[in-house]
């Protein structure tokens, strides 16, 4: 898995979409932008290890001799590039300019570079325009290959054994907090190796999209929103959200709740290659809109996914670049009237003809109890 989902191309790929793009050199330092060239999941230090891919020459990576070893044990091991440990007394960002010999044009850096780093490669290549890396590496981010597609499934399905223990959780009498460290501790047993979040909102909590667990009771008949995801061993993420009530819930929710049914099923419906994200969004918002509710759904229906929870392409109104096979991306419209709120999500992924959804679990509600 781990060199499918790195193969030894994706530098030389990468280095001849940066040649096309008119950049000298790209300069990657720990995070998504590192880990997607070269599987290498680097501590962020305020030691500078970075990767550079010149248009022309061979790529290497500039470490801190401490860490050389991690490097090296990573799957930027076997990549063939060339690692260049650096001294507690030299200056790594001169090693770089001097090795990469770049006097002009433009460098792109890691999206997520600190900026003291930043502005350390700025005095050491001065002359040099700096741009943001992902304006080459988006292009290639959002692009899932066949491998990067498995890991998401992989990914869905260990999400999906964990919404299925929920009745193990939820009920009358505990907080947010007692079942959101349950949620927490089911996420790492089905698979996961860290947890990025876990929202479980009752009652009017459930209608803050991003509310924090808190000491808040769960009452009998309350609707509760839960929005759970992690990282796999792969590097590949999870997010579903699905929704539960501890005894029979209120009227006005179940009538609600059918129109989110029926907009997160057109939404997912209306995914085919051509479509552009922001058609996807309104497949479904015009849809709340048109039952009345369209003041409550308050966010854009979908983010992309892949080694980032929210990475592009974002399915919002305003994006028009059409939908391609291998891209990937959430479809969770919402209602958040007040009293209590909704959000149906699932993880899906363009096909040739349709879509994929990564998540299989019932999308209606569940009651529990």
């Amino acid at each position: 898995m781990t060199r499918a989902l790195y193969p030894h191309e994706r530098v030389e790929t990468v280095r001849e979409a940066t040649a096309k793009a008119g950049l000298a050199a790209l300069l990657l330092t720990p995070g998504p932008d590192l880990r997607y060239v070269s599987g290498y999941d680097a501590l962020p230090l305020e030691r500078l290890t970075c990767l550079a891919v010149p248009a022309e020459g061979a790529p290497f990576l500039v470490v801190p001799r401490l860490e050389l070893p991690a490097a090296q044990e990573s799957p930027a091991g076997s990549l063939g590039v060339e690692m260049v440990p650096w001294d507690e007394t030299d200056d790594p960002y001169a090693l770089v300019a001097r090795r990469l010999g770049v006097s002009g044009g433009k460098v792109g850096l890691a999206d997520r570079m600190w900026a003291m780093m930043t502005l350390r490669f700025r005095d050491a290549m001065p002359g040099v325009e700096q741009v943001l890396a992902g304006t080459v590496l988006r292009e290639l981010r959002m692009r899932k290959s066949p491998a990067e597609v498995a890991a998401l499934r992989e990914a869905g399905e260990a999400i999906d054994r964990v919404h299925r223990r929920m009745a193990e959780f939820l009920r009358p009498g505990r907080t947010e907090k007692e079942v959101g460290r349950d949620i927490h501790d089911a996420i790492l047993q089905e698979g996961h190796t860290t947890v990025d979040f876990v929202i479980v909102g009752s009652g009017p909590n459930g209608a803050n999209p991003h509310a924090e667990l808190s000491d808040r009771v769960i009452g009998e008949g309350e609707p509760v929103v839960v929005d759970i995801g992690g990282q796999m061993p792969s590097g590949y993420c999870s997010d579903s959200t699905r929704n539960y009530c501890v005894g029979e819930p209120p009227a006005d929710y179940r009538t609600y709740f059918a129109v989110l049914e029926e907009a997160q099923r057109v939404s997912c419906e209306a995914v085919r290659p051509g479509v552009t994200p922001e058609a996807v969004d309104a497949a479904g918002r015009d849809l709340i809109a048109a039952a009345g509710y369209g003041e409550y759904f308050v966010h854009r229906t979908g983010h992309g996914i892949g080694i980032e929870t929210h990475e592009e392409p974002y399915i919002v109104s305003g994006n028009t670049e059409p939908l391609e096979p291998g891209m990937a991306f959430s479809i969770e419209p919402g209602i958040y009237p007040g009293a209590h709120g909704a959000r149906i999500e699932d993880i899906v992924v363009c096909t040739e003809d349709g879509y994929e959804a990564m998540n299989k679990t019932e999308h209606g509600l569940v009651v529990i109890g």
